[in-house]
């Protein structure tokens, strides 16, 4: 399906969607539904599915934002003017008969105005999005955008008077005669019949519908799903059914946290069980509360939590199965990483930065994983990456970003040195162990293969920064991919990852800003500091190893409970 807004000619129209589909071509080639929303001048929408059109369809959904806000004392004045405007704009697209979009603009106390072309994102703007000047939000069935500019030729017809904020008091009028009165009068009949023909003009645009929405009536406000505990909770006998009673031939794997096993329930969904240790000192309404609320985070790059299951001392997990295990299963199997090539390995770098961006931002709650790696990441069928074990959750204060704990839990080598050395942890944890991840996935290379090189105690981020002041970065890429990969994008994404590493939490990007450093060429990179743990010249003790060796999940030999095996900061949004 493809359509434009109003006023696009025939070769405006004919250039913009064929530049959304072949967008859709290079970045959704092996998805069965994608869309995309683009221009500048006009705006179109190309969108496939296997699924009907006529379903609201919200998700994945794609935000830009301008990065001003609007000043304190005009923000009251300026949500004044924007809940009239929605209430005008939800009802006029409502009630409109051939589709329910609209656009519309209305004059502020401002220097400028507001445009919008309006959709069903209203709601996410106070949540998220509000005080800025501007913004658009992209999703598969709607489109929404504000500005204080006109934009995509629809409101070119628009004359809008600005107004000052605060308009200076008048001095009083001088007496006029006769004759000045009457052409007083004559002059303002005329300005009076030019505004409201303006005004005329402003209510026929405000229900003029662009067609950037599919064929929906009437729009519910978006609402959190509400998952009752029984709705997530299966029966252990099922769940024992499902896995031939957890038999050795269902096992795939034993992790930090307790065994997996496969499973097939009985209307043939495969699902991935984990078998939680029984050292947990976790109550039951506990449990199940933390259960329900992972249960609610759903996003393209995360493992599907799908319930749980609890009978005495037993605990299980439900998980959705992903058939391709993890990428440390491709990553360090010289015959199976052949099959990751440039595109696939950058693939999957975007695709955990969004995982891990909704778990810190635009999920309904904070996350921080604390166990970002290779063999967390698994692997779909079309090698799309979902990331595992962002379990457990613990319940902090509303404003905590940062926390302390006594036990440290995670994998060495990809935990920060202030998490290690002092147990502090927050986003930037997660920020310096997908920086280690992306080192890993450029290079083929566990972590702990860099330990002991040319007669030096060595760790990759060292090894990376020694290739960083040789001006010698291309020596680090894997040679399965050197022939494939471009070598400017596959440098910027070394440079990337050396920003993530760095030792100061201060100076470590946030996900949103390495989203944008990873899909966007043009955002210039800031030269990075030395890494944390980084190893000058000359031999000497390994200050990580403590016992264990690199990449060593620390809750093998630190007892842990499964509530903080991953997940502990947890802040409503």
């Amino acid at each position: 399906m493809g359509m434009c807004s109003p006023g696009a000619g025939p070769d405006s129209f004919s250039s913009c969607i064929n530049d959304a589909f072949d967008s859709l071509l290079q970045a959704c080639s092996n998805q069965s539904d994608a869309f995309s929303w683009l221009g500048q001048e006009i705006l179109c929408l190309v969108r496939y599915s296997s699924k009907s059109f006529g379903v609201l369809s919200l998700k994945p959904f794609s935000r830009f934002y301008n990065n001003f806000y609007i000043k304190n004392e005009d923000q009251k004045g300026f949500d004044s003017v924007w809940d009239r405007l929605m209430t005008r704009m939800i009802t006029s697209a409502s009630s409109s008969v051939r589709n329910s979009s609209s656009n519309s603009s209305s004059p502020l106390p401002l220097s400028s105005s507001k445009y919008y072309a309006k959709d069903t994102s209203v709601d996410y703007y106070k949540k998220e999005l509000h005080g800025r000047k501007g913004s658009i939000i992209m999703r598969p069935s709607c489109f929404f955008r504000w500005e204080l500019f006109p934009f995509s030729g629809v409101f070119d017809n628009i004359n809008l008077q600005f107004r000052p904020s605060l308009a200076p008091s008048l001095p009083p009028s001088p007496q006029r005669s006769e004759a000045d009165l009457a052409s007083k009068t004559k002059t303002k009949g005329k300005v009076l019949g030019k505004k409201i023909a303006a005004t005329v003009i402003v209510v026929f645009v405000a229900i003029i519908v662009i067609v950037v929405g599919l064929a929906i009536k009437r729009r519910k406000r978006k609402q959190d799903i509400e998952l009752p505990t029984e709705s997530v909770q299966f029966d252990l006998k099922i769940i024992e059914a499902a896995t031939n009673n957890f038999s050795e031939h269902n096992k795939l794997g034993e992790g930090g946290f307790g065994e997996v096993y496969k499973g097939m329930l009985m209307n043939g969904t495969e699902v991935a069980v984990k078998r939680l240790s029984k050292t947990s000192g976790q109550g039951e309404v506990e449990f199940k509360n933390e259960v329900v609320v992972v249960a609610k985070l759903q996003h393209r790059n995360l493992v599907r939590l799908l319930g749980f299951s609890l009978h005495g001392e037993e605990k299980l997990l439900v998980y959705e199965f992903v058939p391709n295990q993890s990428l440390y299963y491709f990553l360090f199997d010289p015959s199976k990483r052949v099959q990751l090539n440039w595109t696939v390995r950058r693939n999957i770098i975007v695709g955990i930065t969004r995982g891990v961006l909704y778990l810190h931002q635009d999920s309904r709650l904070k996350i921080i994983h604390r166990d970002l790696k290779a063999s967390n990441i698994l692997l779909d069928a079309h090698m799309n990456p979902k990331i595992a074990d962002f379990g457990m959750a613990k319940i902090f204060g509303v404003d905590q970003t940062v926390a302390n704990t006594a036990r440290v839990v995670g994998t060495f080598g990809y935990m920060p040195p202030e998490y290690v050395t002092h147990g502090q942890f927050s986003t930037k944890s997660d920020v310096y162990s997908f920086g280690v991840l992306i080192l890993e996935i450029i290079s083929g290379r566990k972590n702990s293969s860099f330990y002991q090189m040319d007669g030096l105690v060595n760790n990759l981020v060292t090894y990376v920064w020694r290739l960083w002041e040789n001006k010698s970065l291309i020596e680090l890429v894997d040679n399965g991919i050197k022939e494939d990969c471009k070598r400017d994008e596959v440098i910027r994404y070394i440079h990337i990852g050396m920003l993530c590493v760095q030792e100061n939490p201060v100076d470590r990007p946030t996900l949103s800003t390495i989203h944008q450093m990873l899909t966007n060429s043009s955002v210039n990179l800031l030269v990075p500091r030395p890494p944390g743990f980084f190893f000058g010249n000359g031999p000497r003790s390994n200050p990580l190893a403590h016992g264990l060796e690199p990449g060593q999940s620390s809750s093998k030999s630190i007892p842990c409970s499964v509530d903080e095996a991953t997940i502990t900061d947890v802040t409503p949004r």
